[in-house]
């Protein structure tokens, strides 16, 4: 399974605007392109559906952008990637089908392993909020410097 481009920019692009925005003052997409190395175009087409959710307000003139929707701890990831229409699903059958994973009559064997991945992982992505990502709550051991050394740290 993998999420897509348009979910990954979407969140690193709303994540951009709580971190560099200051309240009430929108962020232009330029700034978010630049910073965050997306195309400025690609940006444009999702924050028509951003914005089209309530999850930005847009602020048109000299000096607009966009700013939050909503107060960042109540902005759940889950949210922004629904907004930009991508699907999480770690299965090749149709959502809520019972059959057609592998012919027209039958699942795979693996299905439910994976049909419960991806209800796992939209049930994190629904736990995480926009304000745990801007400040820095969320982190696993990908963040560790030299967790390698930790874990053999621990063993001794």
């Amino acid at each position: 399974m993998k999420l897509s481009a348009r979910g990954r920019y979407a969140v690193m692009a709303m994540a951009d605007i709580g971190v560099y925005g200051d309240p009430g003052e929108p962020v232009s997409l330029a700034d978010i392109s630049a910073r965050q190395e997306i195309s400025l175009s690609y940006l444009e087409q999702l924050f028509v559906k951003l914005r089209r959710a309530g999850l930005v307000k847009s602020v048109r003139g000299p000096g607009g952008g966009y700013t939050l929707g909503h107060d960042a701890a109540a902005t759940r990831i889950a949210d922004i990637i629904a907004a930009v229409d991508e699907k999480i699903s770690a299965t090749r059958c149709m959502p809520g089908k019972n059959s057609s994973c592998v012919s027209q009559s039958s699942r795979c064997l693996t299905h439910d392993l994976w049909e419960e991945l991806g209800n796992q992982i939209k049930l994190y992505l629904s736990s995480v909020t926009l304000a745990d990502v801007c400040e820095g709550r969320v982190l696993g051991t990908s963040g560790l410097v030299g967790h390698r050394d930790m874990s053999l740290m621990a063993v001794n």
